[in-house]
């Protein structure tokens, strides 16, 4: 009877430490941009050994394809210019803009990091858009220029616009080549600024699409950071001819302050 008392109390234990543990688990801030930092060391070396992947179904993506880490652009030492990453603690997910234009071979990379289970000791997916020589308006010095200006601190909670409007704006923007109205719904700031590619526009809400193509730019999927008041999106530009695609949005004080788009031509 005592044996049976003491096999329950064990058993019982290690339900309530197991329990414990899956609740414990939280997908933090510090954790995204731990795994961010990581990632942007394995670029910097083109050597992948640092990276905590997952031991299973780990996925890397690149240029909207499936590929093979070992040989992507992750295999290739880059002289970074520009570092910048943004968390979604409630995607568990990161995204990161790197620059390198003085480097042998220049690069501008739009990549997401996701994790699986609120975990961010491990790395389920890679998910990048890397742009070189031949990329729609590519030149990487001119795009380090602008963007490198930029102020891209934490706002202040009264300057924060919402997840769902931050989803709704950069979902916005992408309609606005098959919907004739998706511009005007956008809360354009009078001092916005867009870099497309390494082409300069000023204020970001002139000479806009206004419908006109029938395919719409799908695959989308998002990195939200309400902290920073950014959304990235990476997908296919199907509007213009299913080319690999990130477009990145700020905005402050509930109007868009910042947008960035990396698209690679195919």
């Amino acid at each position: 009877m005592l044996r049976l008392y003491i096999r329950s109390a064990i058993t019982a234990a290690i339900a309530m430490m197991t329990s414990f543990t899956e609740v414990s688990a939280e997908c933090t801030r510090e954790g995204l941009l731990a795994a961010a930092n990581s990632y942007f060391a394995a670029q910097a070396s083109g050597n992948i050994d640092g990276l905590k992947l997952a031991a299973t179904n780990f996925t890397y993506q690149e240029n909207n394809k499936a590929a093979d880490i070992k040989t992507g652009v992750l295999s290739q030492p880059l002289k970074i210019d520009l570092n910048r990453s943004t968390a979604d603690t409630t995607a568990c997910a990161s995204y990161t803009m790197l620059i390198s234009a003085t480097g042998s071979k220049p690069y501008v990379i739009s990549t997401q990091i996701r994790h699986e289970d609120e975990d961010t000791s491990s790395i389920a997916m890679i998910d990048t858009i890397a742009a070189t020589t031949g990329a729609l308006f590519f030149n990487a010095p001119r795009t380090l220029e602008y963007i490198q200006k930029e102020n891209w601190d934490t706002l202040e909670e009264g300057q924060r616009a919402g997840r769902d409007e931050l989803k709704r704006v950069g979902d916005a923007y992408l309609d606005m080549w098959t919907d004739a109205t998706a511009a005007d719904s956008i809360p354009w700031g009078t001092d916005c600024e867009r870099v497309e590619g390494s082409q300069l526009t000023r204020p970001c809400g002139a000479t806009l699409p206004r419908g006109g193509s029938q395919k719409r730019n799908g695959n989308r999927r998002y990195v939200i950071d309400e902290t920073i008041g950014s959304v990235d999106v990476l997908c296919s530009f199907d509007s213009l001819g299913n080319m690999p695609d990130s477009h990145e949005v700020r905005l402050e004080g509930g109007k868009v302050k910042y947008v960035h788009t990396v698209t690679v031509m195919q």
